[in-house]
């Protein structure tokens, strides 16, 4: 049932950010209609395989340059909780689907809009990427090793908990507030935005001294030799973050160093020798040979898995964080965990029936 059963979304497809979005509602309970090209929705509704982050929601197609693909979508928009955009600024304001025009015809509706840029801005109608939005707020700048180049987060950083993670939570939170006011709202939820206000602990450490624009030379940028990763014997690696001083300690005894003459731990000038020492035993064993080393202990080492060997890691495993679906596909469980109105995978299965969906909203097949 999950935790937003009864919440009615309406979501334009797109790529990226607002799909998973859509998908997280979904997986919470939330009843979701994508509206796509009428090819697409026959297709995806056919039994085509669709893009996995926009599985799981009832498609219904619809011309928006026609009248009745407009009736069409403004009978759902009616009828809905919240929409779901990610256009660039502009677009549904052209097709006459604006703030303006849905909060007229469902005052009580949460519009939310997922852009790179925001809604305003200089940069509001320039086309961008991921990588593109975490540049100008300093994220990407912070990323890499020292004397190296920044190093692109994958799309991480920006789509999605710049971007998604944002959409999302000002959804629910502008859900929240609709049940005392009884009014719907604009969510604005711009990836450069979002990521920058990732990047609060690192502005705080900057501001009292702690951190520097100096890229890997920090304690949590790859610049402290306790907060790692490292090659094994077998060309794998293990993950190494031990800051706190027991944890640290208990890498220490891990590796047989608790009694060598190092420099201390938060000495910046002897962290170029504890590299090089930590680098030189842990190239004596396997990734596996120190996994089961540090096992059930604080030290904070563990071995870095490849997507194909992390859903059989007995945590993922027994979390259901990562599944196999059919042909060895991945599919992510639900996030997070609710205990009395748990949510589901949405993804990996059939479609829901579009006809029995618009019942439930009230509409005719």
């Amino acid at each position: 049932m999950g935790p937003l059963n009864g919440t009615r979304v309406v979501e334009f497809t797109g790529i990226g950010p607002a799909p998973m979005a859509g998908m997280l509602l979904a997986d919470m309970g939330a009843s979701v209609i994508r509206i796509d090209r009428p090819m697409a929705a026959d297709a995806m509704n056919g039994g085509s395989t669709g893009p996995h982050m926009s599985e799981g929601r009832t498609v219904v197609g619809a011309d928006l340059k026609s009248d009745e693909g407009m009736a069409r979508t403004r009978e759902l928009v009616a009828r809905a909780d919240v929409l779901l955009e990610g256009f660039r600024p502009g677009v549904m304001e052209r097709l006459g689907l604006g703030p303006d025009e849905c909060l007229e015809l469902n005052p009580g509706l949460v519009y939310a809009r997922v852009t790179g840029w925001g809604q305003d801005g200089p940069l509001a109608r320039t086309a961008g990427h991921d990588m593109n939005y975490v540049s100008v707020n300093g994220a990407l700048h912070s990323i890499g090793r020292a004397e190296g180049p920044p190093v692109p987060p994958i799309n991480l950083l920006g789509d999605f908990a710049g971007g998604t993670m944002f959409a999302v939570t000002g959804v629910l939170a502008a859900l929240l507030e609709r049940r005392g006011s009884g009014r719907g709202q604009v969510v604005d939820a711009a990836m450069v935005d979002g990521s920058a206000l990732l990047m609060s602990m690192v502005h705080e450490d900057r501001a009292r001294g702690a951190w520097t624009d100096e890229r890997g030379t920090n304690y949590l940028d790859t610049g402290a030799p306790w907060y790692d990763v490292y090659e094994c014997s077998d060309g794998r690696h293990v993950s190494v973050a031990c800051i706190e001083p027991q944890f640290y300690a208990a890498f220490l005894t891990g590796v047989g160093l608790d009694g060598e003459d190092l420099p201390e731990q938060w000495d910046t000038e002897g962290w170029p020798r504890l590299r090089a020492r930590f680098a030189e035993v842990l190239r004596t064993r396997g990734r596996d040979e120190w996994g089961a080393v540090f096992e059930d202990t604080d030290a904070c080492v563990m071995p870095v898995l490849s997507l194909a060997e992390a859903p059989d890691h007995p945590h993922v495993r027994a979390r259901g964080a990562l599944v196999r679906g059919e042909g060895d596909r991945l599919v992510a469980g639900p996030a997070p965990r609710f205990g009395r109105t748990p949510g589901e995978v949405t993804r990996g299965r059939p479609l829901p029936n579009a006809d029995a969906t618009l019942e439930e909203w009230g509409l005719t097949p």
